[in-house]
This record gives structure tokens, sequence and C-alpha cells, in this order.
């Protein structure tokens, strides 16, 4: 029987390349995109049990991506696979997610975002650039605040196990409304508007999905509080982005920690927004960089050749995405 054999298509520098090779156990056949000749690539990927990738639709040629059969492991470096063509994937093709890789620093980003409203840090800011001095107005107590997170897989855990030491409780929503974190409360999205209604902030960390696209609108914006503060670090279209700068206007003390947009670089080629987010006061913006921490290639290679080691030599598919829900 031929060894298991690996195909890394991913862009592989001397950091990921060291990661696969302490990973990898000497009867797995690795060999990177890169060192093939361009000519034999598509027999590289024909004859691949397991292909490493990030998107493959643009690390492969054409004809390479028509090689792909029933009977790969598609593993991905990435959480998130919307940035995927699902329905250019042969049947028969298991493509699994890296969810999980990136949770503790994206958590730290969310704990970072959090405070930041809570204490009105931005606006507070901006009122002394234009010289006033507003010593009174109150801000949040953090200790005592309810967090709703939506989507609460790894990054949600995360993010709780952060948050639940400053007195903050938790309350989750994910899919299936059970979670391995000890929290307040956790339900599906059923629950969402009784859930929104009891948060004093809240933080999206789903995927975006056809069910999940467009999710917060005016109506479930105004289920929420009028002062309560809204934290995306998932995908920017989760969010209807006309309604939300609408809610923004109209509701001063309502802030938003956005680190995920509608129109981003790696997916879309160039950053760009509908709306002036950025002249609002209760705004506060990041370049979907949470995971960005040194080491952070190597930690996320890591995780996905231990993900696709447990199907290579125990047959366990783990993060199994269901190319019709997206995730």
């Amino acid at each position: 029987m031929a060894p298991p054999s690996l195909l890394v298509t991913v862009d592989a520098g001397a950091d990921r390349r060291r990661v696969i090779a302490e990973e990898l156990p000497p009867e797995v056949e690795c060999r990177f995109l890169d060192d093939v000749e361009p000519d034999r690539r598509g027999d590289a990927v024909a004859a691949a049990d397991v292909i490493l990738t990030l998107v493959p639709h643009r690390e492969l040629t054409a004809a390479a991506f028509e090689r792909l059969h029933e009977g790969q492991v598609l593993q991905t470096v990435s959480a998130g696979v919307d940035h995927l063509p699902l329905d250019r994937l042969p049947e028969g093709v298991v493509l699994c997610n890296n969810a999980g890789a990136y949770a503790e620093p994206m958590a730290e980003h969310v704990l970072a975002l959090y405070l930041a409203l809570a204490k009105r840090l931005l606006v507070e800011h901006r009122k002394l650039q234009a010289g006033e001095f507003d010593q009174f107005h109150p801000n949040r107590r953090v200790a005592g605040s309810t967090c709703a997170i939506f989507g609460f897989g790894a990054i949600g855990e995360a993010t709780a196990r952060l948050l639940k030491p400053l007195g903050v409780s938790i309350m989750g929503v994910n899919r299936s409304g059970e979670a391995d974190e000890p929290v307040d409360f956790v339900g599906t999205p059923d629950d969402l508007e009784y859930v929104l209604g009891e948060c004093d902030g809240l933080v999206i960390a789903a995927p975006l999905t056809p069910e999940t696209r467009g999710l917060f609108d005016r109506e479930t914006l105004s289920w929420m509080a009028d002062d309560a503060m809204l934290i995306n670090v998932a995908r920017g279209e989760l969010i209807d982005q006309g309604d939300l700068y609408a809610h923004l206007e109209a509701n001063p003390e309502f802030q938003a920690g956005l680190e995920a947009w509608w129109t981003e670089p790696i997916r879309h080629g160039e950053f760009a927004i509908d709306y002036p987010f950025f002249d609002l006061p209760n705004v506060l913006g990041c370049p979907h960089n949470s995971a960005q921490v040194p080491g952070i290639r190597e930690i996320g290679a890591r995780h996905a050749v231990r993900n696709l080691l447990s199907a290579i030599e125990a047959g366990e598919r783990r993060n199994v995405v269901d190319p019709e829900l997206g995730y």
C-alpha cells in the first residue's frame, strides 16, 4: 500500500515548511506545489491524498483544479471558507476548515474592543481633540455587564474565558444550543431576540452562510439597547451595512467595534465602504487584523497539519465543511 501523500499548495515559506516538517511523520510523503514543475502540477494534484491550501482556485491553474477528485481531503489553513468556490469542488472531495486555530488572539482583540467601547475611549478621545473636556459623562462598568456572543464556537468560547473573570455574564448563541464552556445562557438563533434584549454588548463570531448573511439588520438591531455595544470579528456581510449606519446615526450612545468589513482586500481585492462610518464618533475600526500576532502563520499551519493528520492516520475527519450550509 502506497504511503499517504500530502500536497501543500498554500504559500509555504520557511516558517510553514519548518512546522510541516516537525509535525509530519516520516511515512507521509509531502510535496510543495512551488517545487513542482508547472506542467506537472496537475498530476501532483491528482496524486495527492490530502491537500493543504488557502485559496485553491488561485493557487492552482484551472486545469490543475479540475484534477481534484473523489476521496481527497482538502484542508484549509483558514478558519472561514466563504471565500472558496464550494460549488466547483468535485463530488466526494472532503473539505475541512481550520476552525479554532486563531481563537485565542482573536479573543484578546474582542476583549480590547469590549473594554474600549465600554469605557468610551475613542468617543472621549475625539471630544478632547475637539477641545471638549467631558469629565462627567458616565462610562460603563464592565463588571456586571452582559455579553452576547453570536457564533459560540472556538472564538466565542475563548472570548468567554477572558470576559468572565472580569465579572461579565455570557450569553452564547450557536446552531446547536450547546457549549463546552460554562456560560450563563446558551441558545440557538431562535433565541436571538431574547438574547439581544438582555445584553449590553454583542460579539459576532459566526461564519458567513446563507442563513447568517444580513441577519443583523434594522429589525434585529432594534432589539438591542440604545446604548449597547456591537463587535464584529466575523464577516461584514452578517450585518446589513446601511441599516447599521442608520442605527449608529440615530443612536449616538450605541457603539460599534468593526474588525470585519463588507469589502476587503483579501476577499475582494480592495477595501471599500458604502457609508462614511469613520465620520461617526461611535465607530471604532480595525483592519481585520485580530489574528495577526507574531508566529500566527506557524500556529495556523501547525493546527491545520494536526487536523489533516487525524484524517490520514486515524481516518477521523475534523472540522468537515457541509457545502450546503457553508461551514
